[in-house]
């Protein structure tokens, strides 16, 4: 029997990344830099963080599964990665026209720049991104390719008794001048691989709390050295209302562009429960004072969260605060699968009071009616799922 023909290669070199496809089963990309960013590999989906850890994700009878790549078999990824940029350099000096003309000498280029890596150094970036970053600890989905400049340490609040992402973590603002080096070692970090990074996200939990005042020197600085990206960050409802709508504004006019908050529920007996400052009233207010400064905004909802003693209350409430909203074209509705952390005060509040969690097929039921009510609401919006254990950054 004749041998099988190769596939062809499947190159493409774009302004900020490269994807190399030897053939349909294996897809990887690297950024500017070199490093591999993500491998599509026999039905599984990789992604390496700035600080070179890997995870990996793979669909089980329509179930997401995830877990974190040892790094052994990070290694092993790492190898494929440097393999294949490898097969494509020889490829190409055998003349197999892998991308047009006029691309070819960026492609060998870039190829030399992935070459030059081995897994020992790229394992080693850990070491230059724990230099730059403390812990980042989550960000909205539409952020996970955003510049992350931390302005402030923690969460301003820190009392929900679901999060466990900023505890032991106090509130800080990062002072000036170390908010100078730490914008100018992330530059480093990320050198050519900024390009692909298209919005500026200043972190931690809530930095837009902060006065207007203190925060010009900070979005000044992120767009001396991040020119031309638009800003988003995290605010509670309780925090941002304190903030009037010409403050609002005047963020807007420096180049703020989304702002996302933990609305997590319209049920204020829930949001009692969870310790979550401000009420269904009060997101509704705040959110059309955002609109009115020209913003756009992303809202939160949690789905689950509560178990069956405040289901029907949650979905009731939180439908009804849905058509309050003035939400339209570039807003979005992130419905997040609630997470029990069993070191958090909510687990341990459950378990004292006899709350039981929702089932899967419960939860799933919850997403349906709470997804019906946003697309009816606000029609013009974006609905979409918000996975906390699939950040990546």
């Amino acid at each position: 029997m004749p041998a099988a023909a190769q596939e062809p290669w499947l190159v493409s070199v774009q302004d900020a990344a490269t994807t190399l496809s030897p053939d349909r089963r294996t897809v990887i990309a690297f950024d500017l830099e070199g490093r591999p960013t993500s491998w599509f590999t026999g039905g599984d989906t990789f992604k390496r963080s700035l600080a070179s850890d890997v995870y990996g994700r793979r669909s089980v009878d329509g179930d997401r599964r995830r877990w974190r790549v040892d790094q052994t078999a990070a290694d092993a990824l790492f190898d494929d990665a440097i393999r294949v940029a490898g097969a494509a350099r020889e490829a190409s000096r055998r003349g197999e026209p892998l991308v047009e003309r006029a691309q070819a000498e960026k492609l060998a280029a870039r190829l030399e720049t992935i070459l030059a890596w081995t897994p020992a150094a790229l394992a080693a970036e850990r070491g230059r991104f724990l230099g730059a970053y403390a812990p980042i600890s989550i960000l909205p989905p539409d952020q996970y390719g955003a510049v992350v400049l931390q302005a402030t340490f923690g969460c301003s609040w820190n009392r929900c008794t679901y999060c466990s992402f900023y505890q032991g973590r106090p509130f800080q603002v990062r002072p000036t001048e170390a908010f100078d080096a730490h914008v100018d070692a992330v530059s480093a970090l990320l050198g050519r691989a900024a390009a692909g990074r298209r919005s500026v996200f200043l972190a931690d939990g809530n930095a837009l709390v902060l006065s207007n005042e203190r925060l010009r020197p900070i979005v000044e600085r992120a767009g001396a050295v991040f020119p031309g990206r638009p800003l988003a960050g995290f605010v509670d409802v309780f925090s941002g209302e304190r903030k009037p709508e010409a403050a609002w504004r005047e963020l807007r006019s420096w180049g703020l562009e989304r702002v996302a908050i933990g609305v997590e529920t319209g049920h204020d007996p829930l949001l009692a429960y969870l310790d979550k400052p401000g009420s269904a009233d009060e997101a509704a207010s705040f959110v059309a004072l955002l609109k009115g400064a020209g913003l756009r905004v992303s809202v939160i909802l949690m789905v689950g969260v509560g178990g069956h003693r405040y289901a029907e209350g949650h979905v009731r409430d939180t439908s009804a605060l849905l058509g309050r909203l003035p939400l339209g074209d570039g807003d979005v509705v992130y419905l997040s699968p609630f997470v029990r952390h069993d070191d958090s005060t909510y687990a341990e509040r459950a378990a004292a009071d006899g709350l039981v969690d929702l089932s899967e097929a419960e939860r799933s039921e919850q997403d349906a009616a709470l997804r019906r009510a946003a697309r009816s609401a606000v029609p013009g919006a974006r609905v979409a799922r918000y996975h906390i254990d699939e950040f990546v950054y």
